[in-house]
């Protein structure tokens, strides 16, 4: 199998000896550079993922609510934006096409939990009207979205004081 040369060592045993120095051949992987790839591209994937979310920009307004309990399923988001448009996740949807479009999306949902975000330079009523097409749309369980850290009603000043 290998080359090689049979010796005599004058006493009649023959003994098999490789040319190499007898040094034998090395068969494991070397691991550590594959660790190294592998925790340089954790960092990169974990410095990047924050940035890959999208969203719509609007300002929420603070409230020392606590926050609601995570879900199984990934709750809808109907966003009014400041501009007046309306969205559902980050899709634009027109006014009248809204109770339409979320009869359809109840349907394929086994929660219907929804969460409304409206800016804070919104006024109350358009709020409330996206708010009654959500409840006409088969969505009883809204759940108004705001920023944390905001003004309490006990003299207090924000939650964190």
């Amino acid at each position: 199998m290998g080359a090689g040369t049979i010796q005599s060592d004058g006493g009649g045993s023959r003994r098999r000896r490789r040319g190499g120095g007898g040094a034998k051949p090395m068969s494991e992987i070397n691991v550590t550079p594959f660790v190294d790839v592998m925790l340089v591209l954790l960092i990169i994937f974990m410095v990047a993922a924050p940035l890959l979310t999208a969203g719509v920009p609007i300002e929420l307004p603070e409230t020392a609510a606590a926050p609601l309990p995570q879900e199984d399923e990934e709750p809808l988001a109907v966003t009014v934006a400041a501009d007046g448009r309306v969205l559902i996740g980050s899709t634009e949807v027109q006014r009248d096409e809204l109770l339409t479009r979320l009869r359809g999306i109840a349907q394929e949902r086994t929660s219907n939990k929804v969460y409304l975000r409206g800016d804070g330079d919104v006024p109350y009523g358009e709020i409330m009207v996206v708010m009654g097409a959500l409840n006409a749309g088969g969505f009883r369980d809204i759940g108004l979205v705001t920023d944390a850290g905001g003004p309490t009603l006990d003299g207090g000043g924000t939650q964190g004081n």
